[in-house]
């Protein structure tokens, strides 16, 4: 990605360590027993290879079709606005992903600011549900799994123990939330879904040979 200054992959599996290094990436192994992908990250941002970088974007192996855009977005609330750690969301543009489990919602302040991420349905519209308009715009968001974080913040991050809400969820970025920790988000424009089921496997295995395929003559 041309917005990074340098990227690696970071992996405890030789599998995937293998199959990097056969295309050219470069591959940094870490401990197996992280609890979370900001955990693995902070693993190799702390080797001293990594220790002039300021500020660490954490693009996730479950988002393959994750947009530059985003990226940037992300580290942009960072470099240029200030916050402690950035990402990204998306308007919810259907009821069935609304009420999915597997797709994760934030709720943000009119600053930007999250408040909160959820599996739940959020925010829950008490009388009747959001009309299809309504989904396609704020509050009604996705969350686009992309960090980036100041270096302090990174490692105040990791220094927490994993969070009540985090075990709850099961999701990472409760744990800095919850400890109070100012995570903006930014709202960006269309983005593929990432990989959260097997069903989700399947339907990227096609997109990706859809991407490799030959354009015909």
């Amino acid at each position: 990605m041309s917005v990074l200054d340098h990227a690696v992959v970071a992996t405890d599996s030789p599998e995937v360590a293998r199959v990097c290094r056969d295309f050219g990436a470069p591959v940094e192994m870490t401990a197996p027993d992280h609890p979370s992908g900001t955990d693995r990250v902070a693993e190799v941002a702390d080797r001293p290879a990594y220790r002039d970088f300021d500020v660490i974007a954490n693009v996730q192996g479950d988002e393959p079709l994750l947009n530059e855009a985003h990226v940037q977005a992300a580290i942009d609330l960072v470099r240029e606005e200030g916050w402690q750690v950035g990402t990204c969301a998306t308007p919810v543009l259907t009821e069935a992903a609304r009420k999915d489990p597997s797709v994760v919602k934030v709720a943000r302040a009119a600053s930007g600011r999250a408040l909160y991420f959820s599996r739940a349905p959020i925010p829950y519209k008490r009388d009747e549900k959001p009309i299809e308009d309504e989904l396609g715009r704020e509050p009604f968001l996705r969350h686009v799994g992309i960090y980036a974080y100041s270096r302090s913040a990174l490692a105040d991050w990791v220094a927490l123990a994993p969070s009540r809400l985090e075990e709850l969820e099961l999701l990472e970025q409760l744990r800095p939330l919850e400890a109070g920790l100012r995570i903006g988000v930014a709202i960006v424009g269309a983005a593929d879904p990432g990989v959260d089921t097997p069903a989700d496997a399947l339907r990227m295995e096609r997109s990706l040979s859809e991407l490799r395929a030959p354009t015909p003559a």
